[in-house]
């Protein structure tokens, strides 16, 4: 009976705080808020199964007022009181649900599928797109298989997952989203999230990554995601291009299925490349030596459009959308020959980009709506873009390489350039995180709460950007009141943010400052200083304060 009443306390308390509309939000729109329901009073004399009085838990409710962090402190500390009484009623996983829709696969043929951990209560959803490179012929596809076969194939994941980062149920590690229904989609389609090309004789492998995502959103649907507020669209690396080519397909999936008032929204990690000329260029021959550019020519096929005229008018979206449904029926055999042609082509997935980035674009030439500086621009959805601006993953298809020997003169000039010209691309971009750090992928880390810009954690910064959408879910990417959001580093040097991410020499495995990771990289502090017009000493104080 303790137990139970523990329990029941805990999700009380977590529903009056997670759940619904805050009370600030009432006084803003001028209305009455509805009468919470009273909180349940703390047990007085409520004894345990072994007899003992039940140690009551004060709680300070009008912390809510004025400082939800310090109330949800009160909560973390009284969940840890109750954990040990009910631990197996707290479970943190995600748990593998396979399609019911077969059609809709990995590259194998095996069922695709996603990770759920559902948060009774809770409006807020939160859909995350793993992410892991792309192959782009017969041949790269055929060693991904060997080597890296969960990222094409359903057979042996595991059945359960924990969410950590973003995806964590622990108010410390996820301060804001913790209470949400957490979703993980694993990557195995190997397209950017964009294919939509099925497995056949003549096709060795299926690339559906877009259709993935339709049938993940139309299942989810009847698990509770039909009475969202909120869905946030994350993803990381290729996941992070993939929130960008589909964020606003989702927003009019949900439209047309007569989910109009679900809010959607993106937030793209490590997915914000450029299409920069490589440091030194190579044969296109896997995925890590090709340029992205022309990895990308190889992989996407955009679905031609036959018949009068292009897409225009106010029901571009909805014929859009007529492509994916088409798509769809073309799996399970019904085709609608009045839908567009898809037929003819050699490339690999069939790949699918927003109607209103194509439009931007002759044919041919839509694999440029697969870089965010180019389709961000023509998003309706908003979106918070999170990027390392020394990203290790657009170094390595730049073919620059920072193990081994110190760096060559011209490929520090190269990595400078590169964090400018990214930081560039960021001007226009109001919610965007991108700390001057060498790293890749952050949300689902468990330290990414660590990592400042400006003085603002990503999750503060995401919290800053969710309330001022709260009420205005429809307003400009730009309508951004107040919130501390565009935080861009301006330290011009990979690691010079003293808030990044720990580096280790790779030989020793010892922890390197940046001032040490700098010159171990080949960094002539001497020519610098004379450059800056300061002393050595002091240009290695600054490195290492982040100033």
């Amino acid at each position: 009976m303790g137990r139970r009443v523990c329990v029941l306390l805990l999700l009380g308390l977590l529903h009056w705080a997670g759940g619904g509309e805050g009370r600030k939000t009432w006084r803003r729109r001028g209305q009455q808020p509805p009468l919470p329901p009273p909180p349940p009073p703390p047990p007085q004399r409520a004894e345990a199964a072994a007899g003992q009085p039940v140690e009551s838990f004060p709680l300070d409710f009008t912390a809510v007022e004025g400082n939800m962090d310090s109330f949800m402190a009160q909560v973390k500390s009284l969940a840890q009181s109750l954990y040990p009484c009910s631990a197996q009623q707290l479970n943190e996983d995600l748990r593998l649900h396979l399609l019911l829709n077969t059609s809709v696969t990995c590259n194998d043929g095996s069922p695709a599928g996603y990770y759920l951990k559902e948060s009774k209560g809770s409006r807020r959803w939160l859909l995350f797109l793993e992410g892991g490179w792309y192959c782009f012929n017969r041949e790269n596809c055929d060693t991904r298989y060997d080597t890296m076969r969960r990222l094409m194939s359903s057979k042996d994941w595991p059945h359960t997952r924990t969410g950590t980062g973003i995806l964590s149920s622990q108010p410390e590690e996820n301060p804001h989203w913790w209470n949400a229904n957490m979703v993980f989609i694993p990557y195995c389609s190997s397209d950017v999230w964009s294919g939509a090309s099925s497995k056949s004789e003549k096709n060795e492998y299926a690339f559906m990554g877009a259709l993935i995502i339709q049938e993940v959103v139309r299942e989810l649907l009847g698990k509770g995601l039909s009475g969202a507020k909120v869905l946030l669209l994350a993803g990381s690396s290729a996941g992070g291009t993939g929130v960008l080519l589909n964020v606003d397909r989702v927003a009019e999936q949900l439209e047309d299925l007569g989910y109009p008032a679900i809010q959607v929204r993106g937030l793209a990690d490590s997915g914000w490349f450029l299409d920069n000329k490589q440091y030194r260029r190579t044969d296109c021959i896997d995925t890590v030596t090709c340029a992205p550019t022309e990895a990308i020519r190889r992989g996407i096929r955009c679905p031609r459009r036959e018949g009068p005229g292009p897409i225009l008018g106010s029901l571009h979206m909805q014929r859009a959308w007529g492509r994916v449904a088409s798509l769809r029926e073309e799996l399970l055999g019904r085709a609608d020959p009045q839908q567009p042609n898809f037929s003819g082509g050699s490339r690999y997935w069939n790949g699918m980009v927003p109607e209103r980035c194509r439009r931007q674009f002759k044919e041919g030439e839509e694999w440029n709506c697969f870089f965010g500086y180019k389709v961000y621009p023509t998003l309706r959805c908003p979106v918070f873009v999170v990027q390392w601006l020394f990203d290790e993953a657009q170094l390595t298809v730049d073919n620059v390489h920072l193990t081994g020997q110190p760096v060559q003169e011209g490929q520090w000039l190269y990595i400078q350039n590169l964090g400018r010209e990214l930081r560039s691309t960021l001007k226009d971009v109001p919610a965007s995180f991108a700390p001057a750090c060498l790293s890749h992928e952050i949300i689902i880390r468990s330290h990414w709460t660590d990592v400042q810009v400006k003085g603002t954690s990503l999750p503060r910064a995401l919290h800053c950007w969710d309330r001022s959408l709260h009420d205005s879910h429809k307003a400009s990417k730009a309508s951004l009141k107040g919130c501390p959001v565009h935080l861009v580093d301006s330290c011009p040097w990979p690691h010079c943010n003293p808030s990044c991410p720990t580096i280790r020499d790779q030989f020793t495995g010892q922890e390197m400052n940046v001032a040490q990771f700098l010159m171990h990289m080949g960094f002539d502090v001497q020519t610098v200083a004379q450059q800056q017009g300061l002393e050595p000493s002091k240009l290695l104080g600054m490195l290492s304060s982040g100033s």
